[in-house]
């Protein structure tokens, strides 16, 4: 249970990787997603335009709204392979709920906490 997991890549390493590969499901979801309504709320005629337009202004703010969460979920889980020197689930336990923590402490300590519990 408490053998490193040789799948993955190093932990400096691992941070970029995960970043990289959040932008790019961010992106590729938020393109779908931006497409679809776009065509959706486009007037007849101006429909592929109009999906074409909202995929070009919120696909990137999507993209790199998932590679924060997933550079800060990476960032947390190799803090604590290095802080508790093995790799279990409780890592992945603890930097989601961190990363909840950390995303939402603009707001009031409830909703952090409440964030924080839920991660």
């Amino acid at each position: 249970m408490g053998t490193p997991e040789t799948s993955r890549e190093p932990c400096p390493d691992r941070i970029m990787f995960d970043i990289g590969g959040a932008f790019g499901m961010g992106a590729v979801g938020g393109s779908a997603f931006h497409f679809l309504k776009g065509i959706y709320n486009s007037p007849k005629g101006e429909r592929l335009i109009g999906g074409s337009q909202a995929v070009r202004m919120n696909a990137p703010r999507v993209g790199g709204s998932f590679a924060v969460w997933g550079g800060l979920f990476s960032t947390f889980d190799c803090t604590m392979v290095y802080i508790r020197q093995k790799e279990d689930p409780w890592n992945c336990i603890i930097a989601s709920a961190a990363t909840g923590g950390f995303l939402q402490m603009r707001q009031v300590l409830g909703t952090a906490s409440r964030s924080t519990l839920l991660g």
